[in-house]
Protein backbone atom coordinates (compact mmCIF):
# COMPACT_ATOMS: atom_id res chain seq x y z
CA UNK A 1 0.00 0.00 0.00
CA UNK A 2 1.06 3.50 -0.84
CA UNK A 3 0.38 5.54 2.27
CA UNK A 4 0.50 9.46 2.77
CA UNK A 5 0.31 10.34 6.15
CA UNK A 6 -0.23 14.14 7.29
CA UNK A 7 1.96 14.36 10.29
CA UNK A 8 3.44 11.16 11.90
CA UNK A 9 6.36 11.76 13.64
CA UNK A 10 4.83 13.02 17.42
CA UNK A 11 2.53 10.08 19.13
CA UNK A 12 0.19 8.02 17.27
CA UNK A 13 1.22 9.07 13.16
CA UNK A 14 4.57 7.77 15.20
CA UNK A 15 3.19 4.69 15.54
CA UNK A 16 1.04 4.36 12.51
CA UNK A 17 4.42 4.99 10.14
CA UNK A 18 6.36 2.36 12.33
CA UNK A 19 3.74 -0.13 12.30
CA UNK A 20 3.30 0.80 8.36
CA UNK A 21 7.17 0.49 7.73
CA UNK A 22 7.05 -3.22 9.58
CA UNK A 23 4.28 -4.27 7.39
CA UNK A 24 6.41 -2.96 4.16
CA UNK A 25 4.00 -0.31 3.28
CA UNK A 26 5.54 2.54 1.28
CA UNK A 27 5.11 5.57 3.29
CA UNK A 28 4.95 9.17 2.20
CA UNK A 29 5.36 11.40 5.17
CA UNK A 30 4.23 15.60 4.71
CA UNK A 31 5.32 17.79 7.66
CA UNK A 32 6.46 20.74 8.35
CA UNK A 33 9.95 19.49 9.73
CA UNK A 34 9.98 20.97 13.22
CA UNK A 35 9.08 17.58 15.09
CA UNK A 36 11.32 14.56 15.32
CA UNK A 37 12.45 15.63 12.13
CA UNK A 38 15.06 12.76 12.04
CA UNK A 39 12.75 9.84 12.15
CA UNK A 40 12.15 7.23 9.49
CA UNK A 41 14.92 8.58 7.28
CA UNK A 42 13.87 5.64 5.05
CA UNK A 43 10.90 6.99 4.38
CA UNK A 44 9.78 9.76 1.54
CA UNK A 45 9.29 13.45 4.21
CA UNK A 46 7.41 15.80 2.16
CA UNK A 47 7.91 19.41 3.85
CA UNK A 48 5.37 21.78 3.43
CA UNK A 49 2.31 23.48 5.63
CA UNK A 50 -1.09 22.06 5.42
CA UNK A 51 -2.78 25.74 6.22
CA UNK A 52 -1.36 27.04 2.49
CA UNK A 53 1.45 25.04 1.27
CA UNK A 54 0.30 21.86 0.08
CA UNK A 55 2.31 22.01 -3.32
CA UNK A 56 4.29 19.34 -2.62
CA UNK A 57 1.62 16.75 -2.53
CA UNK A 58 -0.02 18.28 -5.76
CA UNK A 59 0.04 15.78 -8.98
CA UNK A 60 0.64 12.50 -6.28
CA UNK A 61 -1.19 9.58 -5.55
CA UNK A 62 -1.50 7.58 -3.43
CA UNK A 63 -3.79 4.23 -2.02
CA UNK A 64 -4.65 6.09 1.37
CA UNK A 65 -3.96 9.01 2.98
CA UNK A 66 -4.01 8.70 7.39
CA UNK A 67 -4.65 12.46 8.72
CA UNK A 68 -3.42 12.40 12.04
CA UNK A 69 -3.48 16.55 12.58
CA UNK A 70 -6.86 17.80 11.78
CA UNK A 71 -8.23 20.09 14.29
CA UNK A 72 -9.36 22.76 12.01
CA UNK A 73 -12.12 22.66 9.12
CA UNK A 74 -11.13 25.25 7.06
CA UNK A 75 -7.28 23.49 6.95
CA UNK A 76 -8.89 20.37 6.90
CA UNK A 77 -10.89 21.32 3.45
CA UNK A 78 -7.56 22.02 2.20
CA UNK A 79 -6.22 19.03 2.17
CA UNK A 80 -9.50 16.86 1.17
CA UNK A 81 -10.14 18.89 -1.97
CA UNK A 82 -6.45 18.61 -3.09
CA UNK A 83 -6.67 15.03 -2.34
CA UNK A 84 -9.86 14.16 -3.30
CA UNK A 85 -8.82 12.32 -6.83
CA UNK A 86 -5.29 11.67 -5.54
CA UNK A 87 -6.24 8.43 -2.63
CA UNK A 88 -8.53 6.16 -2.13
CA UNK A 89 -9.02 6.13 1.40
CA UNK A 90 -8.95 9.27 3.54
CA UNK A 91 -8.75 7.87 7.35
CA UNK A 92 -8.92 10.31 9.87
CA UNK A 93 -8.07 10.61 13.48
CA UNK A 94 -11.07 12.29 15.18
CA UNK A 95 -12.10 11.41 18.84
CA UNK A 96 -14.82 10.95 21.19
CA UNK A 97 -15.64 14.12 22.23
CA UNK A 98 -17.24 14.84 19.06
CA UNK A 99 -20.37 13.29 20.93
CA UNK A 100 -22.54 16.65 21.76
CA UNK A 101 -23.99 14.19 25.02
CA UNK A 102 -21.42 12.35 26.91
CA UNK A 103 -24.03 11.85 29.69
CA UNK A 104 -24.56 8.12 28.67
CA UNK A 105 -21.84 5.90 26.72
CA UNK A 106 -22.29 7.40 22.94
CA UNK A 107 -22.38 5.00 19.97
CA UNK A 108 -21.44 5.96 16.34
CA UNK A 109 -25.60 6.87 15.65
CA UNK A 110 -25.07 9.21 18.43
CA UNK A 111 -24.87 13.32 17.66
CA UNK A 112 -22.88 15.31 17.53
CA UNK A 113 -21.58 18.84 18.79
CA UNK A 114 -22.13 21.81 16.96
CA UNK A 115 -20.21 24.74 17.00
CA UNK A 116 -21.55 28.07 18.48
CA UNK A 117 -19.72 30.25 16.35
CA UNK A 118 -19.31 28.25 13.27
CA UNK A 119 -16.27 30.66 12.66
CA UNK A 120 -14.05 29.07 15.82
CA UNK A 121 -10.75 27.82 15.20
CA UNK A 122 -9.92 27.75 19.00
CA UNK A 123 -9.17 24.08 19.37
CA UNK A 124 -8.45 24.04 23.67
CA UNK A 125 -12.22 25.70 23.90
CA UNK A 126 -13.92 23.45 21.34
CA UNK A 127 -12.25 20.61 20.42
CA UNK A 128 -14.72 18.31 19.88
CA UNK A 129 -17.03 20.63 18.06
CA UNK A 130 -14.07 21.38 15.93
CA UNK A 131 -13.32 17.63 15.51
CA UNK A 132 -17.07 17.18 14.36
CA UNK A 133 -16.95 19.93 11.63
CA UNK A 134 -13.91 18.13 10.59
CA UNK A 135 -15.64 15.05 10.09
CA UNK A 136 -18.29 16.63 7.86
CA UNK A 137 -15.84 18.77 5.64
CA UNK A 138 -14.63 14.92 5.22
CA UNK A 139 -18.16 13.59 3.80
CA UNK A 140 -18.65 16.35 2.16
CA UNK A 141 -15.56 16.16 0.02
CA UNK A 142 -14.06 12.59 0.31
CA UNK A 143 -17.66 10.87 0.74
CA UNK A 144 -17.75 7.37 0.87
CA UNK A 145 -13.68 7.19 1.34
CA UNK A 146 -13.75 8.96 4.47
CA UNK A 147 -13.41 6.89 8.18
CA UNK A 148 -13.55 9.01 10.92
CA UNK A 149 -11.61 7.28 14.03
CA UNK A 150 -13.44 8.32 16.89
CA UNK A 151 -10.16 7.72 19.70
CA UNK A 152 -10.93 7.62 23.40
CA UNK A 153 -7.98 8.27 25.53
CA UNK A 154 -4.79 7.15 23.89
CA UNK A 155 -1.52 6.12 25.89
CA UNK A 156 2.01 4.14 25.01
CA UNK A 157 4.83 4.93 24.70
CA UNK A 158 5.72 8.87 23.44
CA UNK A 159 3.01 10.22 24.71
CA UNK A 160 3.52 13.89 25.15
CA UNK A 161 1.14 14.23 27.44
CA UNK A 162 0.73 13.49 31.52
CA UNK A 163 -2.47 11.90 30.79
CA UNK A 164 -1.65 8.18 31.87
CA UNK A 165 1.95 7.74 32.55
CA UNK A 166 1.52 9.93 35.75
CA UNK A 167 -0.13 6.95 37.02
CA UNK A 168 2.53 4.74 36.17
CA UNK A 169 5.35 7.26 37.50
CA UNK A 170 3.31 7.57 41.14
CA UNK A 171 2.57 4.11 41.92
CA UNK A 172 6.52 3.06 40.96
CA UNK A 173 7.45 5.84 43.63
CA UNK A 174 5.75 2.87 46.26
CA UNK A 175 4.21 4.03 49.54
CA UNK A 176 0.38 5.66 49.99
CA UNK A 177 -1.42 6.26 46.74
CA UNK A 178 -4.28 8.72 46.36
CA UNK A 179 -6.59 6.80 44.40
CA UNK A 180 -9.77 8.96 43.56
CA UNK A 181 -13.23 8.53 43.60
CA UNK A 182 -14.37 4.76 43.81
CA UNK A 183 -12.82 1.57 42.80
CA UNK A 184 -15.61 0.86 40.60
CA UNK A 185 -15.67 3.67 38.41
CA UNK A 186 -15.37 3.00 34.88
CA UNK A 187 -12.09 3.60 32.51
CA UNK A 188 -11.53 3.53 29.03
CA UNK A 189 -8.25 4.26 27.09
CA UNK A 190 -6.38 2.47 24.36
CA UNK A 191 -3.09 1.59 23.47
CA UNK A 192 -1.10 3.64 20.66
CA UNK A 193 0.00 0.68 19.27
CA UNK A 194 -3.21 -1.12 19.01
CA UNK A 195 -4.73 1.72 17.67
CA UNK A 196 -2.32 2.37 14.64
CA UNK A 197 -2.94 -1.27 13.48
CA UNK A 198 -6.23 -0.44 13.69
CA UNK A 199 -5.81 2.82 11.70
CA UNK A 200 -4.00 0.78 8.74
CA UNK A 201 -6.54 -1.81 8.99
CA UNK A 202 -9.13 0.98 7.84
CA UNK A 203 -6.49 2.67 5.38
CA UNK A 204 -6.82 -0.79 3.52
CA UNK A 205 -10.62 -1.28 3.92
CA UNK A 206 -13.51 -0.30 2.82
CA UNK A 207 -15.22 1.18 6.29
CA UNK A 208 -16.21 4.39 5.64
CA UNK A 209 -18.09 6.73 8.34
CA UNK A 210 -17.55 7.06 11.95
CA UNK A 211 -15.96 4.62 13.96
CA UNK A 212 -14.97 4.42 17.86
CA UNK A 213 -11.78 3.13 19.04
CA UNK A 214 -11.25 2.80 22.39
CA UNK A 215 -10.93 -0.14 25.09
CA UNK A 216 -10.37 -2.87 26.43
CA UNK A 217 -12.87 -5.02 25.44
CA UNK A 218 -13.78 -5.69 28.66
CA UNK A 219 -15.16 -3.23 31.36
CA UNK A 220 -12.45 -1.50 33.39
CA UNK A 221 -12.67 0.14 36.80
CA UNK A 222 -9.94 2.47 38.49
CA UNK A 223 -9.69 -0.63 41.26
CA UNK A 224 -8.51 -3.25 38.87
CA UNK A 225 -6.43 -1.04 36.55
CA UNK A 226 -4.45 0.68 38.98
CA UNK A 227 -3.78 -2.31 40.91
CA UNK A 228 -2.62 -3.86 37.17
CA UNK A 229 -0.19 -0.70 36.77
CA UNK A 230 1.24 -1.27 40.20
CA UNK A 231 2.05 -4.70 39.36
CA UNK A 232 3.82 -3.85 36.21
CA UNK A 233 6.08 -1.92 37.40
CA UNK A 234 7.19 -3.84 40.13
CA UNK A 235 5.87 -1.01 42.88
CA UNK A 236 4.65 -2.15 46.72
CA UNK A 237 1.98 0.58 47.34
CA UNK A 238 -0.94 0.98 48.87
CA UNK A 239 -4.42 2.78 47.75
CA UNK A 240 -5.89 5.08 49.77
CA UNK A 241 -9.31 6.07 47.87
CA UNK A 242 -10.81 9.05 48.63
CA UNK A 243 -14.07 10.13 47.43
CA UNK A 244 -14.87 12.43 44.79
CA UNK A 245 -16.37 14.92 47.12
CA UNK A 246 -13.60 15.88 49.52
CA UNK A 247 -11.26 16.08 47.15
CA UNK A 248 -13.55 18.71 44.93
CA UNK A 249 -14.12 20.77 48.48
CA UNK A 250 -9.87 20.78 48.55
CA UNK A 251 -9.85 21.76 45.49
CA UNK A 252 -8.26 18.91 43.72
CA UNK A 253 -8.85 19.60 39.65
CA UNK A 254 -10.20 16.42 38.27
CA UNK A 255 -8.21 15.43 34.94
CA UNK A 256 -5.62 17.30 35.31
CA UNK A 257 -3.68 16.85 38.86
CA UNK A 258 -5.71 13.76 38.66
CA UNK A 259 -5.39 11.56 35.18
CA UNK A 260 -8.45 9.26 34.61
CA UNK A 261 -10.40 11.04 37.49
CA UNK A 262 -13.53 12.87 36.48
CA UNK A 263 -15.11 14.06 39.92
CA UNK A 264 -18.47 12.87 39.67
CA UNK A 265 -20.83 10.03 40.21
CA UNK A 266 -18.74 7.25 38.68
CA UNK A 267 -21.68 5.45 37.10
CA UNK A 268 -22.70 8.76 35.35
CA UNK A 269 -19.99 9.74 32.88
CA UNK A 270 -20.43 8.19 29.30
CA UNK A 271 -17.32 8.88 27.83
CA UNK A 272 -16.04 6.27 30.08
CA UNK A 273 -19.13 3.86 28.86
CA UNK A 274 -18.62 4.46 25.09
CA UNK A 275 -19.24 1.60 22.59
CA UNK A 276 -17.82 0.36 19.92
CA UNK A 277 -20.18 -1.51 18.00
CA UNK A 278 -19.05 -0.19 14.45
CA UNK A 279 -15.50 -2.02 14.78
Amino acid sequence: MRLLVLGGTKFLGRHVVALAREQGHEVTLFTRGKTNPGLFPEAEHLPGDRDGDLAALAGREWDAVVDTSGYVPRVVRQSAELLRDAVGRYVFISSVSVYADQSRGPDEASATAQLEDPASEDVEADYGALKAACERVLDEVQASRAAHVRAGLIVGPHDPTERFTYWARRLAEGGDVLAPGKADAPVQFIDARDLAGFVLRLAAGDLSGPVNATGPAERLTMGEALPRMADAVGAGCRLRWIDSKTLLDEGVDPWMELPLWLGGDPDSPGCWRRTCRAR
